[in-house]
């Protein structure tokens, strides 16, 4: 059983009241060719080729990927190979842009049946734009989608600092209820929840007043954390538990993030696909924390010029939020399609704390959502006991961050999970 409980966080959202603004596009894009879960992309173009915004560039034969596409026009300069922030090896496409930013020729596409929406998320390159990447054609395709009755939009964004998907509810309120009714449309799911957490009230208010009459209903949620977890958020909607070896759909749900399903309302009004990514700015060296619609691809360096960030004051970037952000080795690294935020710290943010012996005290156990025993996974994990460590079930914590977050000894509990977690796989 999950907890209901969970960590009341500082919020943070600097940039909430922030509209998005569009960055112009940079000279140079180095579009990396795996941004999702599963399979990378082969690039399908050349040095010297000239390529139109929209267009495709990179695509696998494997079922759990998604085509990538260029995000500007001009002409590709190089196909190099880089480190990507998860620390593989990646190939990248760089393209030299032309500043005419000219787009392919696209299309609305209308669909109605679940093969048809599955072939346009897939052409669309979408992926779960909340952080996560699990391909969203992957979860429209579940075979037995008789047994889905209910749908959850994700639209919780629990973590401090992030704004972007706030800004897709209240920029784009239309878009987001569009999407939802294509999706229950082709897929045959009866209802839909949009699961926000309460601190957002501007955004409950308005999506209710676009809901009113169409059985989309707006679910508020408390502003604990983790609230934007895939388990946590189901759990909280519609009540049911996801056990372990399980995905939502065994149990009757799909869960979509909110920017996601108005990416896809996005592309079957316009054929266009996901090229671009608002991303928000914020951290202790950001005077002004902005929300920025980037071209995929943009150098982290190239967003912080733009946004007036003085880079020599910057100690740590981080893509994503301080609980489950990845922390960067350079800032001569890519915008890609599951980035949501670019939290900067400066020098007193970034210094590490002190850690020390365990204490014993158990917070961890209280605030784990899972309710998992972080201490002991940490102990089985330093010990390389594999057997109690899947004793244990670490392969049901969803790296959120808490028990880190809480441990008087600060303790790296969480980063050690995910290290069990791979152990546990080579093993």
């Amino acid at each position: 059983m999950l907890k209901l409980n969970g960590l009341r966080l500082l919020h943070l959202k600097n940039a909430q009241d922030e509209a998005t603004v569009e960055m112009p596009v940079p000279k140079i894009v180095r579009i990396p060719m795996a941004q999702h879960m599963g399979a990378p992309c082969t690039p399908i173009v050349k040095p010297g080729d000239e390529v139109l915004a929209g267009q495709r560039i990179g695509e696998s034969g494997q079922a759990f990927s998604v085509p990538i596409h260029s995000s500007v026009s001009g002409r590709v300069k190089a196909i190099e190979e880089a480190v990507g922030s998860n620390g593989a090896l990646v190939k990248r496409v760089v393209i030299e842009t032309d500043g005419e930013q000219r787009w392919i020729e696209g299309a609305p596409r209308t669909v109605s049946t679940q093969q048809e929406l599955v072939e346009a998320a897939k052409d669309a390159g979408l992926a779960g734009l909340g952080g996560a990447g699990f391909p969203t054609h992957m979860k429209l395709a579940y075979k037995d989608i008789d047994r889905v009755d209910a749908l959850v939009i994700n639209a919780a964004e629990c973590e401090p600092y992030i704004t972007s998907d706030y800004r897709e509810m209240v920029e784009n309120p239309d878009g987001i209820l569009s999407g939802i009714q294509t999706v229950m449309r082709c897929l045959g799911i009866s209802r839909a929840f949009i699961g926000i957490e309460d601190n957002k009230p501007a955004a409950i208010r308005l999506l209710n007043e676009k809901a009113a009459g169409t059985g989309i209903r707006v679910e508020p949620l408390k502003s604990i954390y983790p609230q934007g977890a895939e388990k946590v958020i189901i759990y909280n909607t519609v009540g049911r538990v996801i056990e372990e070896g399980e995905i939502p759909a065994d149990k009757g749900v799909l869960v979509l993030n909110v920017t996601t399903v108005a990416s896809l309302d996005r592309f079957l009004k316009t054929g266009l696909p996901l090229t671009h990514k608002r991303v928000t700015v914020d951290g202790g060296p950001v005077e002004k924390p902005m929300n920025i619609r980037v071209p995929v691809g943009t150098m982290v360096s190239d967003l912080l010029a733009f946004a007036g960030v003085d880079a020599g004051k910057v100690k740590k970037a981080l893509m994503g939020g301080p609980m489950m952000g990845v922390a960067l080795d350079t800032l001569e690294t890519p915008i890609v399609k599951n980035n949501n935020a670019i939290l900067l710290l400066d020098e007193i943010q970034a210094k590490p704390p002190k850690t020390t012996a365990c204490i014993r005290c158990g917070r961890c156990i209280d605030v784990c959502p899972m309710n998992l025993r972080p201490a002991e996974l940490e102990r089985a994990y330093d010990r390389k006991d594999t057997e109690r460590l899947a004793a244990l079930k670490v392969n049901l914590c969803i790296n959120c961050g808490s028990c880190t977050y809480v441990c008087p000894a600060k303790r790296n509990l969480a980063q050690k999970h995910q290290l069990a977690k791979e152990l546990l796989r080579r093993k």
